[in-house]
């Protein structure tokens, strides 16, 4: 079982990334930074036979716990600083999503409403959605959704 001891016990932790303590395999010597590219963009590590996405062994290192998810702050996988992770939920890591590839309007929780021919508004928060209304201007409803994040989803609220 991987606990913050052994965690503490192979690595140092210095500006969002590991190094190994011992060394860890014929090619991996004490010094050396941990870790790997995985398929999936983020970076993994090899621990007992078993590879660990290296954010969240950062986060077990200094908090002593693993929590379901663990969230980049900036949505840049990339960046694996303490200052950048924090214990999140399933909704609450979505609603740090930046905006979807697929959004039309370019503006989170804002669609177009061809019957009306107006803007809406709606913002999800635990499986349900949460209408704001219709608005002609794009502007008007971006403001009104970003309003709706910030009071629905507070420190996870991405505008973005």
């Amino acid at each position: 079982m991987l606990t913050q001891k052994l965690v503490k016990e192979r690595f140092d932790y210095r500006d969002g990334k590991l190094y190994w303590k011992v060394r860890a395999a014929n090619n991996v010597f004490a010094g050396d930074e941990a870790g790997f590219m995985q398929g999936n963009g983020y970076r993994g590590v090899v621990i007992h036979r078993k590879i660990y996405p290296l954010h969240r062994v950062i986060f077990l290192y200094h908090y002593g716990f693993l929590p379901k998810i663990v969230d980049h702050i900036d949505c840049n996988i990339a960046n694996n600083s303490i200052e950048n992770l924090r214990s999140a939920t399933l909704a609450a890591n979505g609603h740090n999503k930046r905006v979807g590839v697929n959004n039309t309007s370019g503006v989170k929780n804002v669609s177009w409403c061809k019957a009306a021919r107006k803007w809406t508004v709606m913002v999800q928060k635990n499986g349900k959605q949460h209408y704001f209304g219709r608005y002609e201007d794009l502007d008007d409803a971006a403001l009104v959704a970003r309003q709706a994040r910030t009071n629905l989803h507070q420190t996870f609220a991405r505008h973005v």
